[in-house]
């Protein structure tokens, strides 16, 4: 499988210790350079920096189409811009992105999107992890990622653990 990330699931995993959940449910994961640099080189002593820049699992790849990725960052910062460039040039089966905006420009173009959440699901249902709430948790208090309560309430009965 073909699996292009975004820099939000990489660095709020790393954030929370989980980065190797990543690793364990697909493999192998291809970045692009933008975020490669807003994770390694602008997150130089941050959480998840020195963890992407030895993970050998954790491939960097420039996008070839320079035009489309300008035109995209007319809405979508650098790393969104490029990785939904290159998961159309390679032919990703899956794109990993949280950002709102970036999901609904990765639908039109016909990308298959998942998020942070969708990750914590299927390492549940994979069996990597026993729970999503400690994990979900973690993420809202240690991360800060952003996640309604009302999101937060249905994920938990949707996945039995309300």
């Amino acid at each position: 499988m073909k699996i292009v990330c975004n820099a939000s699931p990489l660095i709020n995993l790393a954030r929370i210790g989980k980065l190797r959940l990543l690793r364990e449910l697909y493999e192998e994961l291809i970045i692009p350079e933008a975020v490669w640099h807003e994770v390694v080189v602008e997150g130089a002593g941050q959480p998840g920096a020195e963890e992407v820049k030895a993970a050998d699992w954790i491939k960097s790849q420039s996008v070839t189409n320079r035009d489309f990725k300008r035109a995209l960052r007319q809405e979508l910062d650098a790393g969104e811009a490029e990785a939904i460039v290159l998961a159309l040039e390679i032919g990703a089966d899956l794109l990993l992105m949280d950002e709102r905006l970036g999901r609904e420009v990765a639908w039109h173009f016909g990308l298959r999107y998942t998020g942070l959440i969708g990750v914590l699901i299927e390492a549940k249902r994979k069996g990597r992890i026993s729970a999503i709430k400690p994990h979900l948790d973690s993420l809202r208090n240690i991360a800060g990622f952003r996640v309604s309560n009302e999101l937060y309430s249905r994920i938990l009965q949707d996945e039995k653990e309300a």
